[in-house]
């Protein structure tokens, strides 16, 4: 019997199919921890993917960057998508940022308070004019009017008009002369006639 010698060494177990004079170099190693076998000789890794006794919990992926039997504790738990969070060794603490997804509308931040991922749909999306919503885009109003400096000049002989006040849209306010309604220009002062006559110069 091969194996009387112990030519597999610690962690191994021999066996040997053929006892008789004509069996030789026939004797099995194999491993006791992991899985791995070796004809006429010690198996030279024993692997153990310590993943296979799903380590990680529900909604995350294991990785066994080392499967060396001798190799422990090296496991990765990754929380799965749109989740985040990683530990090697153990069980990883997911959590969920729902402003990652970028959820509200543009000139909008986001903030998400519980990023556990049980809390949904807690996200603040707030207005730089002080609006906010919670778990949708705010509604933003920003009347061009009012917000930029004299917009249609500083003559007082225009009226401004902003036809769409959302935070989206920009530029899109309109200048119209008083003298003449037809005369209007869009994101900027309009050109508007000027009767001279109007300041009744001649009665000087």
């Amino acid at each position: 019997d091969e194996c009387t010698a112990n030519p597999c060494g610690m962690g191994q177990t021999c066996n040997d199919p053929d006892t008789t004079a004509m069996g030789v170099m026939d004797y099995i190693c194999t491993c006791q921890t992991g899985t791995g076998s070796n004809t006429g000789g010690p198996v030279v890794t024993c692997v153990l993917d310590e993943c296979d006794a799903s380590p990680c919990g529900t909604g995350q992926d294991c990785t066994d960057a080392n499967t060396d039997a001798n190799s422990s504790g090296d496991y990765t738990c990754k929380c799965r998508s749109p989740k985040t969070g990683e530990q090697m060794g153990g069980q990883a603490t997911c959590v969920r940022d729902e402003c990652a997804t970028t959820p509200c509308g543009p000139g909008q931040t986001c903030s998400d308070p519980d990023t556990t991922p049980a809390s949904l749909l807690d996200y603040v999306c707030s207005c730089t004019n002080g609006a906010k919503a919670t778990g949708a885009p705010a509604t933003c109003e920003i009347d061009e009017c009012t917000t930029l400096m004299d917009p249609c000049g500083t003559n007082n002989d225009q009226d401004c008009n902003d036809p769409d006040k959302s935070s989206g849209s920009v530029h899109d306010f309109t200048c119209t002369c008083k003298s003449d309604t037809s005369i209007v220009k869009v994101d900027g002062p309009a050109t508007c006639s000027k009767n001279e006559c109007d300041a009744n110069p001649c009665d000087a």
